[in-house]
């Protein structure tokens, strides 16, 4: 499903010198822009994106997982913290922010809950294609943000982990 966000036109590609870490800036930025079918000429049919939940592979699946997301959070923004570049890979520092307010986000119906997660990515690009990306996000911030998990330190929280301690303790 094409995204529904009218985000500003894509950035222009880098050119086939440019490096890793060029070019991974620029897939950030072409994902603030909502619209994922720019990355496809970076993006190959073996290229896998490795998320915590699920594998993406191939460009036609990992644009369908980002404009997936652009429709959860119509106002998305992907925020580069640090980058480090070392031959063929590139480690991203990130923040991800938006507000679920759009299409179900990992089958979880719209909660109009924002959303601030902190995330790496490790990239190996290889001639001006990405041929990998293993993503890490906190899980439990994301979570406790849409609302899937009590606050840290609510009351809530606090029972359901006695609660799960005395289980443990009458398995035992």
């Amino acid at each position: 499903m094409p995204s529904t966000s009218a985000g500003p036109p894509a950035p222009t590609p880098p050119g086939a010198d440019a490096s890793p870490g060029t070019l991974v800036r620029w897939t950030f930025d072409v994902l603030n822009t909502h619209h994922a079918a720019p990355l496809r000429a970076v993006w190959t049919d073996d290229t896998r994106e490795r998320m915590p939940n699920a594998t993406y592979r191939g460009g036609a699946e990992i644009q369908a997982y980002f404009e997936g997301l652009f429709a959860a959070l119509p106002d998305l923004t992907l925020t580069m913290q640090a980058m480090a570049e070392q031959g063929e890979d590139v480690f991203v520092r990130w923040t991800m922010t938006g507000t679920h307010t759009g299409a179900a986000l990992e089958g979880i119906e719209p909660t109009g809950k924002r959303l601030d997660i902190d995330g790496v990515d490790h990239f190996t690009v290889r001639d001006g294609k990405i041929l990998s990306n293993f993503v890490i996000y906190d899980q439990m911030q994301f979570a406790r943000q849409l609302g899937l998990l009590p606050a840290d330190g609510s009351r809530l929280d606090v029972g359901l982990r006695r609660g799960y301690n005395l289980l443990a303790r009458l398995r035992g």
